[in-house]
Formats: C-alpha cells, structure tokens, sequence
C-alpha cells in the first residue's frame, strides 16, 4: 500500500511541477524539488521522478535515500548506466552529467544535506546500505 501512495504522490507532483512550469509542486516543506528524467537501463522507458535536490557552489546534488527503503531507487542506477541526462528546475530544461560523489565529497554533500533537512540523518541509521549522493 505504502509503495502505491508514494508513486501517486509522485505521479501527481510530477503533473502540477510540469503543468505551472515550476510554480507549483517545486517546494515541499523545507525540500525544494526537480524533475529528473531517466533512460531505464532495462526497459529503454523514459522516466520522470521529483526529488528533492540541493545546490552548491554552482551544481546540483541528489541525495538517493528512496524513502527510507533497503534498496537504492531506479533512477539511481538509470544514471549509473546512462549519466547524461536532463533536469527540469523552476520550469527551465538543464542538461546535465550526472556523478555519484565519492570520499571527500560525499562526506561534505552529506554534512550539507543533513544540515538542511535532518530526516536524511534518520535514515542512515535505519538501513543497512549506503545511502548514494549523485552529483548533477
């Protein structure tokens, strides 16, 4: 049941993003919101998910925490296979070469997204896998 809301809820706030170009459906409490679109790596299907995203010195960043599920989310491993892709942010279409952030970089995209929205924190300590950060 969980996993039927959470794709309706997605399913309807990908529709108000892309129908006010942005407008609306961008901004979710203290998240703030793109469209991601994705080549699946098996099925060759176009996908478009909303998630969260932060900015920093000029690129985007993903945290890949999929709901607090045990698994990473598709679009994860979309970019893996296919890393050149394109975001929708406030209505404007931006091409992007999409990077899972490693060492270093991690740690420091880690702290910053914590720090912006501490459920991510709550997460960590609830599932056993790595929680993936994707850098567009």
């Amino acid at each position: 049941m969980i996993n039927f809301l959470i794709k309706a809820f997605m399913a309807l706030n990908t529709f108000v993003i892309r129908s006010s170009r942005g407008r609306l459906g961008s901004r979710l409490l203290s998240q703030i919101i793109l469209l991601l679109h994705t080549v699946g790596r098996w099925s060759g299907r176009h996908f478009i998910t909303p998630i969260s995203y932060f900015s920093l010195d000029g690129y985007y960043f993903l945290v890949g925490s999929n709901w607090d599920r045990e698994h990473n989310a598709s679009w994860y491993y979309n970019l893996l296979v296919q890393p050149q892709t394109t975001t929708e942010i406030r209505g404007r279409k931006i091409l992007v070469d999409a990077y899972p952030a490693q060492g270093q970089q991690y740690d420091q995209l880690w702290d910053l997204a914590v720090q912006r929205y501490p459920g991510y924190q709550h997460y960590k300590e609830t599932t056993k896998r790595h929680i993936p950060i994707v850098v567009l």
